[in-house]
């Protein structure tokens, strides 16, 4: 089959969505990480918009890229003065990329209601642009703003603009979503009627028609929409890296990706480079300082976890009883699941995974299940705190060698009228023998608490500086009892390579958090031991 293209616009449309803000430096090592996987088109940003933009084609043309090419983004020209004289075509052609994606207006809405104009001044807009863009040699991908929104209002004039860029030496013309509020049906009905009209009635009916789809997530069928205009002929497809983007974000191209290449057979990057996709995803959800989605399908946490005992014993004999596909393929992997639900099955597996010996099934397995749904009986929950779950098993199998032990802390919080509280935290920690006292200050009693444990643990090893904080989570267990309550801590933290869930249990909220911490630290530690 024809491959598909992968038109990348994190840089640009992900940027716009809530919270979302990336630096010139970032943008560069994003678009490396896209470049290395085999994107074919990495959209940079609007270099008519803001100076950060400008920087980044900038650094972008001193740089090399193997396998993707560099757009930069920008509009049809404005009413009533000629391309030349544009400030936004100006910039395209300044920022010096290969490839100029503009858009233009579709919609008569938008047209006559928003913008004012003449339907036949937007036809001579997209003209003109295209036209001045090819003139200075570049490669030109049309987006058609609001293309199925204009189609289902007017039929006509909707095509007439695609026409319009097709003739004038458009490269790709691209259908666009804008609102997200198409469902795959009509998108599928749409884009057939769409390419029969192009190949039929326009001069370039000998030439191929390179079309592609632009999908927003307002109805969640961003993906699907994609895949629905792919298989009536679509050749490109825009999306970003986790689906970021305005509103409800744009098509997830993490989740497009496998699908196009394992589901339906269209080439869009090599296999080794599809092993990557999970690695790509936590690194832009790390620079973009977002918590990985772990439903989030094919790279997630929760994609091929298992938690029913039935389930696993299954996966043990033929992981295609409960799976889709191999996880391994995108760089993922198979979870099982610890927790008040597991069997036999579970613990066996997950002793497997984590490296646990079970010394030729001398130790009792079923006895491990049973400690465990006790512990959660208590409120421990180790499904959701996979660190701790390997410290227990450990503990319960005398494979535990602990790296540090506590002596003793103390933490105090101190407030008064003038000013907001403070927390210090002293600890008393042996390892290796040795012991080990400090202090440390934080913006709370488990931060100042985490500051000195690193603190103390930071003379033995070196390399606690790549772990931190992804979240904290405090519940309460049963708020009958008030204060007094017993509550649950689970921290996630994460380093370079991995993220790991540790829990704590107590009515204490500080010895809860303790527990969790502690073997968070545990669990890195005996990692890079």
């Amino acid at each position: 089959m024809e491959p598909i293209r992968i038109y990348d616009t994190t840089l640009r449309d992900g940027t716009q969505g809530e919270n979302i803000s990336f630096t010139a430096e970032e943008k560069i090592r994003i678009a490396h990480k896209l470049d290395e996987l085999g994107i074919h088109y990495i959209e940079g940003g609007w270099p008519g918009s803001n100076p950060r933009d400008m920087q980044f084609f900038k650094m972008a043309e001193k740089d090399h890229f193997e396998n993707s090419r560099i757009a930069a983004f920008g509009s049809t020209r404005k009413p009533g003065i000629s391309p030349s004289k544009d400030k936004n075509l100006l910039a395209l052609l300044e920022s010096n990329t290969p490839v100029i994606t503009i858009f233009g207006k579709t919609w008569d809405l938008h047209i006559e209601h928003v913008m004012g104009i003449s339907l036949k001044e937007n036809l001579a807009m997209i003209q003109d642009s295209i036209l001045f863009l090819k003139e200075n040699h570049r490669e030109v991908i049309y987006d058609a703003e609001h293309f199925f929104d204009g189609y289902k209002k007017n039929r006509d004039y909707a095509v007439e603009t695609l026409k319009t860029a097709l003739e004038n030496g458009a490269d790709f013309i691209t259908l666009c979503d804008t609102n997200g509020g198409t469902l795959p049906f009509e998108v599928e009905a749409i884009t057939k009627d769409v390419h029969k009209i192009l190949k039929t009635e326009t001069s370039l009916s000998d030439r191929p028609l390179n079309i592609g789809i632009h999908a927003h997530n307002d109805c969640g069928l961003a993906v699907a929409n994609s895949i629905a205009a792919v298989r009536e002929g679509c050749k490109m497809v825009h999306g970003t890296i986790n689906g970021y983007g305005e509103r409800c974000g744009n098509a997830d191209l993490i989740t497009i990706i496998p699908i196009l290449c394992i589901k339906m057979d269209y080439p869009c990057i090599s296999n080794d480079n599809l092993k990557k996709l999970r690695k790509l995803s936590r690194y832009v959800s790390e620079i973009a300082n977002m918590i990985p989605l772990n439903s989030r399908p094919f790279v997630g946490r929760s994609s091929f976890a298992h938690k029913g005992g039935i389930h696993v014993s299954a996966i043990m004999k033929n992981p295609k009883a409960y799976e889709h596909m191999d996880p391994d393929l995108v760089g993922n992997k198979r979870r099982v699941l610890v927790s008040d639900l597991s069997g036999k099955s579970n613990i066996e597996y997950k002793a497997k995974e984590l490296g646990i010996d079970l010394m030729d099934e001398t130790i009792d397995s079923r006895k491990i299940v049973s400690e465990i749904k006790k512990l959660e009986m208590e409120g421990y929950q180790f499904e959701a705190a996979e660190g701790s779950l390997q410290i227990l098993m450990q503990k319960f199998t005398d494979q535990f060698a602990p790296l540090f032990e506590l002596i003793s802390f103390r933490v105090t919080v101190e407030k008064d009228k003038n000013r907001p509280c403070s927390s210090h935290a002293m600890i008393k920690i042996s390892v290796r023998g040795q012991e080990e006292i400090t202090a440390a200050e934080g913006k709370g009693p488990v931060s100042a608490l985490d500051n000195a444990l690193r603190k103390a643990l930071g003379k033995f090893f070196t390399d606690l500086n790549l772990m931190h904080l992804v979240d904290f989570k405090v519940r309460v267990m049963d708020g009958r009892d008030g204060t007094s309550a017993k509550v649950r801590v689970l921290i996630e933290s994460r380093d370079e390579d991995s993220i790991w869930s540790t829990v704590g249990v107590s009515e204490d909220i500080i010895e809860a958090s303790w527990q969790a911490l502690a073997d968070s630290f545990h669990y890195k530690l005996s990692h890079t031991k």
